[in-house]
């Protein structure tokens, strides 16, 4: 798996989303990453499947998909997940509510929406990592600054620069 400079090897998990309702995703705090298997280029679908939340389209205009594509990597969304202020959050919510969006729920989840229009988002697989919740945003930070460095530019589906 090409996914240098960032190395994946304390990550679980490596499941696709429709397997997440029965994966052991823990419901701590942590972060994730979600990968392609292939390093064939990719092929965008017109329009996003992803849920309209509060009424807004997610799909993005292929010519942009395509000119954000980061080539050399399989690495496409790094995310986070906090314990909220409730302490009820965490991965597993969190991961589920990503696949529920890109089932084509209604959930607000748009971090990470790009993805739903890559025409193999079926195959793509997300592996995560706990971590403690003051802790997770940092990480989440440091890998997307990591990526950055070596790719000049931040993962496809990360839309916060």
């Amino acid at each position: 798996m090409t996914t240098a400079p960032i190395d994946l090897s304390s990550f679980a998990g490596w499941v696709p989303f429709a397997a997440l309702p029965t994966a052991d995703v823990p419901t701590g705090p942590g972060v994730y990453v979600v990968v392609r298997p292939t390093d064939d280029p990719p092929t965008f679908l017109d329009t996003s499947p992803a849920g309209h939340f509060k009424g807004k389209d997610p799909t993005v205009p292929v010519a942009e998909l395509q000119e954000l594509w980061v080539s050399g990597t399989r690495i496409v969304y790094i995310g986070k997940a906090n314990l909220g202020s409730t302490g009820r959050r965490g991965l597993r919510k969190r991961l589920d509510e990503f696949r529920r969006s890109g089932a084509g729920e209604p959930v607000a989840h748009s971090g990470g929406r790009r993805i739903w229009q890559l025409t193999e988002h079926a195959d793509l697989l997300v592996g995560w990592r706990v971590t403690d919740d003051d802790e997770a945003a940092k990480i989440e930070t440091d890998l997307i600054a990591q990526f950055r460095a070596y790719y000049g530019r931040h993962p496809f589906a990360n839309m916060r620069r």
